[in-house]
């Protein structure tokens, strides 16, 4: 990690990046939330709309890395952006359209295929620009990053109280809403391209992925997302069963975006406190405590707040950790790699496996049961994080 060490890039070149952020998590901040809601309001089982949110982590099992390859291979990422923004816009008019289960299926997958690869393509494009000699720049990536996540509290307020005032019928036009918004952001990207020789001098792939540190890390990021999915999935199904109104659904959501903003906002000033793997295992203590907090003291509100607020470490910090690390391990020509294998294993693998066992738990013992379910996974993960300490420590001995 560096705060300094970066050589100077325009604001011109990185506010575009922070409007694509903010406008995709903008998009991600009503989506992700209410599509379950939406999807009870058509009627449709636990079950199915289980099937129906793994959509996405089924996409992104090969999309991201089919993308990644391509880009790495070209160079050319922006405009592969504005190509899946472009179709994700076209797929989701299918919304409006009769939502019955296998077309909802259908136009989710066609729209998913599409924006799961679209963050990997631009984290690997921004890492370009704030990166020196393989280190991340954490204060200018946590700068742009953190627009994100006002995005994505903006929607997540304003699409809550719009649907506990006028129902969740309207879900389809937000969808091609912020989608536009998408579209508009990626077309003001500038047209970066890496540079081929990027690659001289570079570790291969395949053999970067046979490192110890490397197998211990996407082991410590599966777990610790797979705990995550508990909250990407069955969050708000779960609050909703607690008697929470969508306005307070909103509000829940949105604690744990604004203590995201305030991590990514001061990061730089404290992340060189630790090592790299040591965050990885401070975030993965706390992903189980959280968990805990979560299953069983859902219904104290206060309680619930506390658990909202270590989401600055379960998702803010242990993000930033892990694009800083992939960028050390998996640098110039092998970032599109490296950065698509973290959306696979931590948001492909792990959504599928996350939605559809939960899908199945909650409807065998209830929605409780996920998050109860989810501490188990959680110290998994902190088991993978200290053997990745461990071999990065013999890695420095060497």
């Amino acid at each position: 990690m560096t705060t300094d060490a970066a050589p100077r890039v325009s604001r011109r070149q990185l506010v575009p990046f922070a409007a694509l952020s903010a406008s995709y998590f903008a998009h991600i901040g009503f989506f992700n939330p209410y599509l379950p809601l939406w999807l009870k309001h058509l009627g449709l089982s636990l079950w199915m709309i289980g099937l129906l949110t793994s959509m996405q982590a089924v996409t992104r099992v090969f999309a991201p890395y089919l993308w990644g390859w391509l880009s790495d291979r070209n160079g050319e990422r922006v405009p592969l952006m504005r190509w899946c923004a472009g179709m994700a816009l076209l797929c989701s008019l299918g919304l409006l359209f009769s939502p019955s289960p296998w077309w909802l299926a259908a136009v989710l997958f066609l729209m998913f295929t599409h924006t799961s690869a679209m963050m990997p393509m631009s984290e690997a494009a921004m890492a370009h620009l704030v990166s020196h000699q393989g280190a991340l720049d954490v204060r200018r990536y946590g700068r742009i990053r953190l627009w994100g996540s006002v995005g994505f509290l903006v929607t997540v307020f304003v699409s809550g109280h719009w649907f506990e005032v006028h129902g969740m019928a309207d879900f389809p036009f937000w969808t091609v809403l912020t989608l536009v918004a998408i579209n508009v952001s990626v077309w003001s990207l500038p047209n970066l391209r890496e540079a081929a020789h990027a690659v001289n001098g570079q570790i291969g792939f395949g053999k970067v992925l046979r490192k110890p540190q490397t197998l211990w890390f996407f082991a410590t990021l599966f777990f610790h997302v797979l705990s995550h999915v508990a909250i990407y999935t069955f969050f708000s199904l779960y609050l909703d069963e607690l008697g929470y109104g969508k306005d307070m659904i909103g509000v829940l959501w949105a604690m744990s975006v604004i203590v995201e903003i305030i991590g990514f906002f001061s990061q730089s000033r404290w992340l060189h406190w630790l090592s790299l793997p040591a965050w990885l295992c401070v975030c993965t203590g706390l992903m189980a405590l959280r968990m805990g907090l979560s299953a069983w003291f859902g219904q104290v509100l206060p309680v619930l707040l506390l658990a909202q607020c270590l989401h600055v470490f379960t998702f803010a910090i242990q993000h930033t950790v892990c694009i800083a690390w992939l960028s050390q391990h998996f640098p110039g020509r092998l970032r599109g790699r490296g950065q698509a294998l973290y959306a696979v294993i931590g948001y492909g693998f792990t959504g599928v496996t996350g939605a559809l066992g939960g899908a199945a738990i909650s409807t065998h013992w209830g929605l409780q049961s996920v998050f109860v379910a989810a501490i188990p996974v959680s110290l998994l993960g902190l088991l993978c994080a200290v053997g990745l300490l461990r071999s990065s420590r013999r890695h420095l001995h060497n």
